[in-house]
């Protein structure tokens, strides 16, 4: 968004003093996206995560190996309301429909929102092969001064994990088993090639969303030919997870629906 887009709609426009908030997310682009904006604006920058209380233990050393990369801390926030998504889903009966999931919203969204400031500008890890997010981003936020240092940069999901590996710094592990994206252990935006993977690697992660569907009677799958397909029901022979839309677990949130 330019000056002229915030000035029409009466938004705060950043200045030299305002801060650049990164949102890291553990994740290969965000750390990519956050070092680029340290390298272009110095100590303006703020690195900021939302902590999920679900994701892979490694996790915790990638962010402390990425603090030292980018010679800072990060500012680690977290719910106080929901220890961890699955409460969310318990307590709130809902697990993931076509606005995306709630746990998403409570451990993620409304931490940013409170700690973002109307002139910040703010930084996402979206990729090359995500113009289209980033452009519906912006349209559906328009308050927000975006920017995209990975699409500036033409920098793929492969780019960001490379430029990560010449740090010197091992990808986290749920990319080195084979995940194409690093969500907490069980997202529920998964396919179902997806569910047979976190099936065959974190079983109990499998049998505890199973039984949270049974709970609540809602399911992490739906297709369009069978409806909703419960997890506890899912053939350990469908889906290929390299076939499935990547998982956003972001301000743009959407569910998976299989074919």
């Amino acid at each position: 968004m330019t000056a002229d887009q915030f000035a029409l709609f009466d938004v705060p426009s950043p200045t030299e003093s305002s801060r650049v908030v990164s949102w890291f997310s553990c994740g290969a682009a965000s750390a990519a996206a956050t070092k680029l904006s340290i390298d272009k604006y110095g100590d303006r920058v703020v690195v900021a995560y939302t902590d999920p209380k679900g994701e892979h233990p490694d996790n915790k050393r990638f962010l402390a190996d990425c603090e030292k990369w980018f010679g800072r801390e990060i500012v680690q926030l977290s719910s106080r309301f929901y220890k961890d998504p699955w409460d969310v889903m318990l307590r709130e009966r809902y697990i993931v429909g076509p606005d995306g999931a709630k746990c998403t919203g409570e451990m993620k969204r409304v931490l940013r929102f409170t700690f973002q400031r109307p002139d910040d500008i703010q930084v996402f890890g979206y990729t090359a092969e995500e113009k289209a997010r980033a452009n519906r981003f912006r349209e559906e936020n328009f308050e927000v001064y975006l920017e995209t240092p990975l699409i500036d940069q033409g920098l793929t999901k492969s780019d960001c994990k490379e430029m990560i590996r010449e740090a010197g710094i091992e990808i986290p592990a749920m990319y080195r088993l084979g995940f194409q994206n690093n969500n907490c252990i069980g997202c529920p935006k998964g396919g179902m090639g997806y569910w047979n993977k976190i099936r065959r690697h974190f079983p109990e992660a499998f049998e505890r969303m199973a039984r949270i569907e049974r709970e609540i009677g809602a399911t992490c799958i739906r297709t369009k030919k069978e409806g909703r397909v419960f997890l506890d029901e899912l053939d350990p022979a469908r889906g290929n997870i390299l076939d499935e839309p990547d998982i956003e677990c972001s301000l743009m949130c959407h569910g998976s629906d299989a074919a």
